[in-house]
């Protein structure tokens, strides 16, 4: 109890429980003690000195601004942060070394490099091919382009002539349909370049005299095949394909009087790029022979044979881009893999030095 007024009029007032200066408190709901309270005053020579802290009243509001007022989360007490699994080191106990720069630099420019490479392979589009069985060009009417250029240079034009048949029942000599033919060696010989479609079954097209209106004696079937190819023309830089694979073929030493034989195996091939757009075309496997045919009649009129068959097999190449959470996965695996293996060799290389030193000061056993 405390007693204020003046006197002859005093009154009694309940006051707040004495407060020993330099004395903690526990705080409700905290293991931490309080600090001491802000008006507990030093002693004299060491003892505490005892303060009255009155309990306001109705009739003493103006005195409110003594008490203290305690947080609900005073510091040092858990709350969100007690989740922060990635908990600050001051810099006062970290150490800076030597071989810890060096292999810093050297993390950073390795992540760098990765890095680049990653972004190319990123931005750049990859092509992914596939088999399965099917006719992949069905709005073809079940016909194939064929694009020839072959060059006779020991035969006139006039005796060069393109035959067509197949299992079909299609017999055609002497075919002139979108073909032209240019003399060559001042008429000697000739260039015969055609443009013509085939059924989508076993057959053959032959270049040969057949359409003449006078056979020749010798005629003489030395050649080189320019181009033969058949569908569409796919100029890709990353498919290797053998979309041409008579280009080039030369067999002017070959004996002028010998037939040759070209047998093909035609494979559908279907390109999607990145828009969706499909472009067909065919490859061809290739075996060729010559050879010198004869009857019982005597030798037979030597001829340029172009014997082909299709493949159930058809081959698919899709345009396609590394999608953005596969970049940013590798990007991550980068960051995070070199950075733990390079902390794990500068911890070993940091803990191997300072053995070294101890053992250099003889404080190791």
């Amino acid at each position: 109890m405390g007693w204020f007024g003046l006197e002859g009029s005093l009154k009694s007032i309940p006051s707040h429980p004495l407060v020993m200066a330099g004395t903690p408190s526990p705080v409700p709901g905290c293991s931490k003690p309080h600090p001491a309270w802000p008006w507990a005053l030093p002693g004299i020579q060491g003892q505490p000195q005892l303060l009255w802290a009155p309990v306001p009243g109705p009739q003493h509001s103006h005195r409110e601004g003594f008490l203290p007022k305690i947080s609900a989360k005073p510091k040092g007490c858990t709350g969100m942060e007690g989740f922060d699994i990635y908990r600050k080191v001051p810099k006062d106990l970290t150490q800076p070394t030597y071989t810890g720069a060096i292999i810093s630099v050297c993390c950073c420019l390795f992540i760098l490099f990765l890095f680049l490479s990653e972004l190319t392979g990123f931005i750049a589009t990859e092509i992914v091919n596939e088999l399965y069985v099917d006719d992949p060009d069905k709005d073809s009417g079940g016909k194939i382009e064929v694009n020839l250029n072959i060059s006779l240079p020991n035969l006139h034009c006039e005796l060069v002539g393109l035959d067509i048949q197949d299992e079909m029942g299609r017999h055609e000599v002497g075919h002139i349909d979108n073909s032209m033919k240019i003399p060559l060696n001042n008429g000697d010989g000739c260039r015969f370049e055609g443009h013509f479609s085939i059924n989508k079954v076993p057959g053959n097209f032959h270049v040969s005299t057949h359409s003449a209106t006078a056979q020749p004696q010798n005629p003489d079937m030395t050649h080189v095949i320019h181009k033969l190819s058949f569908g569409d023309k796919l100029q890709v830089h990353n498919v290797h394909g053998a979309f041409n694979a008579l280009e080039g073929a030369d067999k002017l030493s070959s004996n002028p009087l010998a037939s040759h034989d070209y047998i093909l195996k035609i494979v559908p091939t279907v390109y999607e790029d990145m828009s969706g757009k499909q472009r067909y075309s065919y490859q061809y496997t290739v075996a060729n022979k010559e050879y010198v045919a004869y009857s019982h009649t005597g030798r037979i009129i030597p001829a340029i044979w172009f014997r082909y068959d299709l493949s159930p097999i058809t081959v698919k190449y899709t345009e396609r881009r590394q999608p953005l959470y596969r970049f940013i996965t590798s990007i991550c695996a980068i960051i995070g893999g070199t950075f733990t293996v390079a902390g794990i060799l500068d911890s070993c290389i940091f803990t191997a030095s300072e053995a070294w030193k101890k053992i250099q000061l003889g404080k190791m056993q």
